[in-house]
């Protein structure tokens, strides 16, 4: 016996669910920019930050027919971290140039 579809206007039996929505079309581009951000160079990652923040706006806004948050979340996540480490990247540089013009200095 194989299954049926029940005739228009009934409710389909439990367990049958409609197709999921549609990934955003820049999901996975976040995903990427924000993984990227954290291997390899963290100068991407601010820009994975706001292009993630805005695509995860477009999917709220959407009210569930855009899917692909968990990526989007992922990869803004990246980015915030990969930022995080840009900034103490670059406190680290300046403090290291500002001590040894210092050092220099006082000789």
């Amino acid at each position: 016996m194989s299954y049926q579809p029940p005739p228009p206007g009934y409710q389909p039996p439990p367990g049958y669910y409609g197709a999921p929505p549609p990934d955003h079309p820049q999901a996975v581009t976040v995903l990427v920019l924000g993984i990227l951000s954290l291997v390899l160079c963290q100068v991407i990652g601010p820009v994975a930050w706001v292009m993630g923040r805005r695509v995860r706006d477009e999917i709220d806004a959407s009210r569930g027919a855009i899917g692909g948050r968990g990526m989007v979340n992922a990869g803004y996540i990246c980015g915030i971290i990969a930022t995080g480490l840009l900034v103490f990247v670059v406190v680290i540089v300046v403090l290291s140039i500002v001590i040894g013009v210092v050092g220099s200095t006082t000789n």
